[in-house]
């Protein structure tokens, strides 16, 4: 499984649609996503105090664009290296390929967050 950070809006409006398009995929031609040992480092650099998040979990095996292992796209968070490779999906996401959807909001009130009580565990890199 990969992740992926949204909002429930964006989120909402794939569902209607029958795709799920980030913003990045119009302005870097990929949509960013993360391991689950790298999630919590993008989401504490670049949605701290947010409350209006979910998590996608996706099956690479169910995704029809092509899924690419790449550096960071830019500078990396803390936790990152530049020598870790990210997941980027070049195009519209599936929503076959969303195996679930979970809340994901701070714990803290720094705003900071944890992994989901509901992520399973994995061994993926």
């Amino acid at each position: 499984m990969i992740l992926h950070i949204t909002s429930k809006q964006e989120w909402l409006e794939s569902q209607t649609r029958g795709e799920y398009l980030a913003p990045s995929l119009e302005t870097e031609g990929f949509i960013h996503c993360s391991t689950e040992k790298q999630v919590l480092h993008v989401a504490n650099a670049f949605y701290r105090g947010r409350t209006d998040l979910v998590l996608l979990m996706l099956d690479e095996a169910k995704l029809k664009p092509e899924l690419k292992w790449e550096a960071p796209a830019g500078p990396p968070a803390a936790g990152i290296s530049e020598s870790d490779l990210f997941p980027h999906i070049f195009g519209p996401i599936n929503l076959t390929a969303v195996a679930s959807v979970l809340r994901f909001e701070p714990d803290s009130a720094q705003g900071t967050f944890s992994l989901p009580p509901a992520l399973p565990p994995s061994d993926h890199r």
